[in-house]
């Protein structure tokens, strides 16, 4: 990867309805290369996907939390089947597993408090192997979602 691939994922992170076109033009390149190295960070898995961007707020999904999580066991059965669980609940938006104890970190997007208890007593609770979960509560987005470092 040299200088102008790290432009071009710069200027795709920045702004991915890029045209062509205009993406060359960022990064000085004609038309047919620019296209060239595009396929080829995509082919390579550089560039995994293209997606929207939505608030969730627009969408009333207002209240954010983290919610730590303690399994019972970490053999692999146990992990599939709750990594599987965690897969099934949409208001789960982005989950880690982690090295020690907690066991794996989620995000979770519910509309209010309510919403969230509901899930927490529901669902969260009731995915297989869990033994403990610690939640705490998101004041305010510090970063956001952040580009990758070029």
């Amino acid at each position: 990867m040299d200088a102008i691939d790290r432009q071009i994922l710069a200027a795709l992170q920045e702004d991915g309805r890029l045209s062509l076109t205009d993406l060359a033009a960022r990064v000085g390149l004609t038309l047919s290369p620019c296209h060239r190295r595009v396929r080829e960070l995509e082919r390579a898995g550089v560039i995994e996907q293209y997606r929207a961007v939505v608030s969730p707020a627009a969408v009333g999904l207002d209240f954010e939390a983290i919610v730590f999580v303690t399994i019972d066991r970490t053999d692999p059965e146990t992990v599939r089947a709750f990594e599987e669980g965690v897969l099934a609940i949409p208001n789960i938006v982005q989950a880690e597993r982690l090295f020690g104890d907690p066991d794996y970190m989620l995000r979770v997007l519910t509309a209010d408090l309510t919403a969230y208890q509901e899930l927490f007593d529901g669902p969260l609770g009731a995915l297989p192997g869990v033994r403990k979960l610690s939640s705490t509560l998101v004041m305010k987005q510090v970063t956001g979602r952040r580009a990758l470092p070029t």
